[in-house]
């Protein structure tokens, strides 16, 4: 019994803690259907997801768009309270910033053009290669295919995925290496196809200070309660 007073009086605690707070999330909003731009309004699973732990836990959010590879540092500066846009827990980031519980597991997939002949093959040899700098797809074709040598043609990072698929349909790169489920999304209104996945089982969290552990309980306690509720999986079919 103590031990669930206990219990109890921390989460009383916890919500006091946020309640009527506003915390700046940053996110990369190039990245369907976990976060883009639409009419101007941000949408897509992590925005709707965040949103319902805000509001599940008594805070407020206001959403900031900056380019993936700013997110960490402008965490780490204190610029951004929170970060969420698909990603991927590793342990190079965990040294920077803490990671809430996992929400998202994915791979990587291998996309080329719609008319494209090429497999999974377009990842050796004299092919060029295109990814989001600092995302998990640059790590893994920068470690597996550029430093073995198993690529020799170019490796072309962007800013944006929007960026990198559009030099793929203009013919500048054979393929594009990103996350699973962000390229289903644009498969479904590009002229682009999907000829291979990357098995990487890449678990998805949200972000914040490494100095702001209260912070990062009230997130896991907010995913706990809309995974309890039912919420999350409700998003989830929404999304996908």
């Amino acid at each position: 019994m103590k031990k669930t007073l206990l219990v109890m009086l921390a989460l009383v605690i916890l919500v006091g803690f946020a309640f009527g707070a506003k915390y700046v999330v940053g996110t990369s909003a190039d990245f369907p259907p976990f976060e883009s731009v639409e009419n101007g309004v941000f949408v897509g699973f992590d925005i709707d997801l965040i949103k319902a732990i805000a509001e599940e836990m008594g805070f407020e959010v206001e959403i900031r768009d900056m380019s993936f590879d700013s997110l960490i540092a402008a965490l780490v500066s204190g610029n951004l309270d929170i970060v969420i846009s698909g990603m991927t827990i590793t342990d190079e980031r965990e040294e920077v910033v803490s990671f809430s519980k996992p929400y998202w597991t994915a791979d990587q997939s291998v996309v080329v053009r719609e008319d494209s002949e090429m497999s999974v093959t377009v990842l050796f040899g004299k092919h060029n290669i295109g990814v989001q700098t600092g995302t998990t797809g640059d790590i893994w074709v920068e470690e597996n295919l550029v430093e073995t040598k198993i690529l020799t043609g170019d490796f072309k990072r962007y800013d944006t995925y929007v960026l990198a698929m559009t030099d793929l349909v203009n013919r500048n790169v054979d393929a594009i290496v990103l996350d699973a489920p962000v390229a289903e999304s644009f498969a479904e209104v590009r002229p682009v196809k999907i000829v291979a996945i990357i098995k990487t089982y890449e678990d998805y969290g949200i972000a914040v200070n490494k100095a702001n552990k209260e912070l990062l309980e009230l997130i896991n306690e907010g995913i706990s309660r809309l995974e309890e509720s039912g919420k999350l999986n409700e998003l989830n079919l929404k999304h996908f």
